[in-house]
């Protein structure tokens, strides 16, 4: 065939495969005439012509480009309605009224194994998605997007501003995706696991800052697997509420608690003038029966992330098998990491430095120390600590047993650069430990009561 001839044959099947996609995509629409008019202009109220279009098409179903008013929550009854995915060409959502913009309602309250699906989740349910949305509210009780009930929600190219929580997530959900989505000041949480059952999420390629009651936040439920990727994370709080943290997981008074947490190549920031205020917080007493007065939930990874500007950077309390390795982490104004009553901790190659680069402002109020305290069986090594100022110690380790702490370096520490206090069956060797800064009385390393414990190898400056 000549060249000219398979071009045009090219191109006749390109045409054919447009009109077939044009013809799908207008067949899944409903007619226009059949429903109610939609506006878009802000002021008209476009709750019935939105959740018209919603209940009678198929398929997707495209917004375009309009600011649609809604006086009530827009309902996506999957059962009823089959796949469905809603993407906004341009267009925002206003949520005027208390409750989410979008609710996307599944009926799947069974876990992730294959053998508890029904057909109808595959046929009806699967992958209810919504893309380049925007949604914001008038309402102070007003949500972004919630979910209950869904497999495989998946979250895209999504912006959530002013509203209370932008994502919620309530009492059974499995496989959710979260990604390249702008979560901008809201006054609740960016992400919520609202006393969820939720196996299996992924935040991944986000923005979420400056919502006021925590970034990533999970309380209570039954929940595991969260994978939270690449995302920037910034100043989710405010000195006007209680603290939070840019990532709060919360399991007090959670019957099943959380656990399998991945918080990896993130950046994690601010603010400093929030009370109590932390980058990561994790509080891992959870008691799942009358019988356990203490579980400790996590077997969790916090690795390559760059943390600053905040209380406390990383606050782990009553958590079991955490990894924190290859962090760099900065201006922790009470404390860069504060471990309590934790067992199966190991830290490793994380650099907790005072970078002059960052000497303006209030930088200088940030205390940077390190404490461990009532904690047992962990391994530290491969921390870099310098310039701790006014804390007891740049590393304090207290009322603690079979704590390995090895190939450290502290430099520049007010007080004291390494304080063991009671400490028992441990082993404490190769640290280098140096004050040179002139006419600086501190101490090296201080050992003060506890018991069995082992102390070798270290390059000291005084002791």
């Amino acid at each position: 065939m000549h060249a000219h001839l398979r071009r045009a044959a090219f191109g006749a099947g390109i045409f054919v495969v447009m009109a077939l996609a044009l013809f799908t995509s207008l067949s899944a629409q409903p007619d226009s005439s059949e429903l109610p008019r939609l506006v878009g202009d802000g002021v008209a109220d476009d709750t019935q012509a939105l959740q018209s279009r919603i209940l009678k098409s198929a398929g997707q179903l495209e917004l375009p480009a309009g600011r649609y008013r809604l006086t009530a929550t827009l309902e996506v009854p999957l059962d009823q309605r089959g796949p469905f995915a809603l993407v906004g060409e341009g267009a925002t959502l206003i949520m005027a009224a208390p409750g989410p913009a979008l609710r996307l309602r599944g009926t799947h309250f069974k876990s992730a194994d294959p053998q508890n699906y029904t057909p109808q989740i595959w046929e009806r349910e699967r992958m209810p998605l919504v893309d380049g949305l925007a949604i914001t509210a008038e309402h102070p009780e007003a949500d972004g997007i919630e979910a209950v009930g869904t497999m495989q929600l998946t979250i895209t190219r999504t912006h959530i501003h002013k509203c209370r929580h932008a994502v919620r997530l309530v009492e059974n959900n499995r496989n959710v995706q979260i990604s390249d989505c702008h979560l901008y000041e809201n006054s609740g949480c960016g992400v919520y696991y609202d006393n969820v059952n939720l196996h299996q999420s992924n935040i991944t390629g986000c923005h979420i800052s400056y919502n006021a009651g925590g970034g990533v936040v999970c309380r209570q439920g039954n929940v595991r697997n969260i994978h939270i990727a690449g995302c920037d994370i910034e100043s989710n709080m405010t000195p006007n509420q209680p603290a939070t943290a840019n990532v709060l997981i919360d399991c007090t008074d959670s019957a099943a608690g959380t656990g399998e947490v991945a918080i990896t190549g993130c950046t994690i920031q601010h603010n400093n003038p929030s009370p109590d205020s932390a980058n990561i917080r994790i509080l891992g007493r959870s008691n799942p029966s009358a019988k356990l007065d203490l579980v400790q939930e996590g077997n969790i990874t916090i690795s390559g992330n760059v943390m600053s500007d905040v209380q406390v950077n990383v606050h782990l309390q009553n958590c079991r098998g955490v990894t924190l390795t290859g962090n760099t982490i900065w201006q922790g104004y009470r404390h860069n990491l504060l471990i309590e009553d934790c067992s199966s901790v190991v830290m490793a190659a994380n650099n907790l430095d005072r970078n002059p680069r960052y000497n303006y402002g209030n930088t200088a109020d940030a205390n940077n120390s390190v404490i461990i305290r009532r904690c047992e069986d962990c391994t530290i090594s491969g921390l870099h600590i310098s310039n701790v100022w006014r804390d007891p110690a740049g590393l304090l380790v207290e009322d603690c047993r079979r704590i390995h702490l090895s190939d450290s370096t502290i430099l520049d520490c007010d007080n004291c650069g390494v304080w063991l206090k009671n400490v028992t069956d441990s082993y404490i060797h190769d640290l280098f430990i140096r004050d040179d800064r002139p006419g600086n009385p501190s101490v090296s390393l201080q050992e003060t009561g506890g018991s069995d414990t082992t102390i070798r190898n270290n390059v000291l400056q005084r002791q």
